[in-house]
């Protein structure tokens, strides 16, 4: 038996990386960005933080990338 894998882009774990999703009603799949260490949603262009390998989810503490 093995611990949790943290191994991943950020620290995290793949597979959560494999299921997480925008908090906004679309739903879309995020990507990483590792050099800024951000979520980032390509369909609203929000990058929501990762803090100590925590993905913060909330539409409150994301940044909008575009103009």
């Amino acid at each position: 038996m093995t611990g949790p894998t943290t191994n991943g882009p950020l620290g995290l774990d793949p597979e959560l990386l494999a299921i997480l999703a925008c908090p906004d009603t679309h739903h879309s799949p995020l990507t990483v960005d590792e050099q800024a260490g951000e979520l980032l949603c390509t369909t609203c262009d929000r990058a929501f933080p990762v803090r100590d390998g925590i993905p913060v989810l909330l539409l409150d503490e994301a940044r909008h990338r575009g103009a």
